[in-house]
């Protein structure tokens, strides 16, 4: 739950938005969207701290250094499972397909091999989907499989990028939020010019203000 994490580091501490962004996995621009309550949903914070995601000592060095990098807590090692594909929450079950079917579109270059142990599926799962004999083509969409839970973004993006590389292409470059930055940065410049111009009114109202005085004094 990255978003709810971010949610509660910027409610919580003074650590900047690219220490929040970096630790949390996300883009910088849904951090401010995060800290501007312009995100798409209020989000609960769900507190790092007590989840042993990160402890207040490694706070406290972020917000003592805004260029230092957080280091999130090793938990206890887990019983891994050795065989058989990635496990999934029943809940999560019936969206894997469609999961299964974005990658097939959007990343081709990704192995069979690499999208089971990614989704936790089989070989012959994903090339009924390719194929469109599975069961139930008519009713899979293709969704983000991050948006789905059924993965990490940082998961995804080190499986493109490596099978990017393996197949000899250039790796895709995230521009989703492209539109945003810039956005952002005219909404800024729009911001910084409104403030000069509004002190340049006020300097020429405390001239003529000065002026007038000196008239009165005078006479």
């Amino acid at each position: 739950m990255p978003h709810a994490t971010a949610s509660w580091l910027v409610d919580n501490t003074s650590l900047s938005f690219e220490q929040i962004a970096e630790f949390c996995g996300l883009h910088i621009l849904e951090v401010q969207a995060i800290a501007d309550d312009t995100a798409t949903t209020k989000l609960t914070g769900r507190d790092p701290v007590r989840a042993h995601e990160l402890t207040m000592d490694e706070i406290e060095k972020g917000q003592a250094n805004p260029n230092y990098v957080l280091q999130m807590l090793k938990g206890p090692d887990q019983v891994r499972r050795t065989k058989g594909p990635r496990y999934t929450p029943v809940s999560k079950r019936q969206d894997k397909p469609d999961g299964i079917a974005w990658i097939l579109r959007n990343h081709p270059e990704v192995s069979d091999g690499a999208i089971g142990k990614l989704i936790g599926t089989t070989r012959t799962t994903i090339a009924a989907i390719r194929d469109r004999s599975h069961w139930n083509i008519a009713n899979i969409v293709p969704k983000d499989p991050v948006t789905l839970g059924l993965c990490s973004q940082r998961e995804l993006d080190a499986l493109v990028v490596k099978a990017a590389k393996a197949a000899g292409i250039e790796a895709p470059t995230d521009t989703r939020l492209e539109g945003d930055r810039e956005a952002l940065i005219e909404q800024l410049r729009a911001e910084r010019e409104a403030a000069s111009h509004v002190n340049d009114e006020e300097e020429v109202g405390e001239v003529r203000v000065e002026h007038t005085a000196e008239t009165l004094f005078k006479h």
